[in-house]
């Protein structure tokens, strides 16, 4: 197999003061994301704003920035569009921040109707999402973060030890935050599926903190008589070939993927990219060090999985 970086003996944890301070500073920014997100003031899509979807099918394929162009042209500037090629749909779907004295749905057909009279179509489906809604998906939307930051902690004590699992849960939460950050500052929309990539890098970044974890506990039962310090960086060391490897795996699909996958994809690629980037940055710089800030026995070890 090919080796990739081979042996190192990098001081990751002489460099923590580093790593944490600049993570601070993804941390708060997330934070503030968050924060404007719970009060609307981000750009937020309209599963949590309101808004107005509606489902057209037409007799023949149609261009969908042609179809942008035309919503713009008659004042419907905040439009996804998602087209379905193999049947010839598109759904249009509208904030409710848009301000225009006909109904939106009626509006939206008005313009397909004069702009592509050479193309019929039929209302699959149409559907307003009011302001209320939107609430109670931020609010269940946090829930289901919480809760899964929640099930990290009770995984990783049982499987290692406490301590264990409260700084995989930071790492993680580090790591949703630091993406919520970077999209907020890009004003890209907050919508379902950006949360959905959320919940999925977290999943990313557990496992690749439990394979640094599943070292130290290793080298921990052999050389317990060594400084937590000395046990994790060597650990780590140990370990960095295979975590650069499987990230610049991920990294290599996801990169066509947010290049070319389209206005439907594009988000939700970019959202997984840079969680990857920042996983596999917190697993060696924000998740080991903070086992050296909870003091405890460093030999102690709990049941094997």
């Amino acid at each position: 197999m090919l080796e990739v970086l081979g042996k190192t003996s990098i001081d990751f944890m002489g460099l923590r003061k580093y790593s944490f301070a600049i993570s601070g500073v993804f941390v708060l920014v997330g934070l503030l994301a968050l924060v404007h997100i719970w009060l609307g003031k981000a750009n937020l899509g309209i599963d949590f704003a309101g808004g107005t979807a509606v489902q057209l099918k037409f007799e023949q394929p149609i261009s969908i920035e042609q179809a942008r162009q035309a919503l713009i042209r008659n004042g419907l500037p905040d439009v996804e569009l998602q087209e379905f090629t193999a049947d010839n749909k598109l759904l249009v779907r509208v904030k409710a921040t848009t301000t225009i004295e006909e109904k939106v749905a009626e509006k939206v057909l008005e313009v397909f109707k004069k702009d592509f009279a050479g193309n019929p179509f039929a209302v699959d489906s149409s559907y307003e999402i009011g302001p209320t809604i939107g609430q109670r998906l931020q609010k269940d939307a946090l829930i289901a973060i919480s809760i899964s930051m929640l099930g990290i902690i009770l995984y990783v004590a049982a499987r290692f030890e406490f301590r264990f699992g409260i700084a995989a849960a930071i790492a993680t939460f580090h790591d949703v935050f630091a993406v919520l950050g970077v999209f907020y500052l890009l004003d890209k929309e907050i919508t379902l599926l950006i949360v959905t990539a959320l919940l999925t890098l977290a999943g990313y970044s557990l496992t690749d903190t439990v394979v640094v974890f599943d070292r130290i506990r290793e080298n921990l039962k052999v050389r317990h008589r060594d400084p937590l310090e000395t046990v994790i960086n060597n650990a780590v060391n140990q370990v960095l070939s295979r975590t650069v490897v499987v990230s610049m795996t991920v990294v290599l699909v996801l990169i066509p993927l947010t290049l070319a996958g389209g206005e439907v994809l594009h988000d939700f690629s970019l959202a997984l990219l840079l969680g990857v980037l920042v996983g596999t940055y917190s697993s060696v710089f924000v998740a080991s060090p903070l086992l050296i800030l909870w003091k405890g026995t460093p030999g102690k070890l709990l049941r094997r999985h």
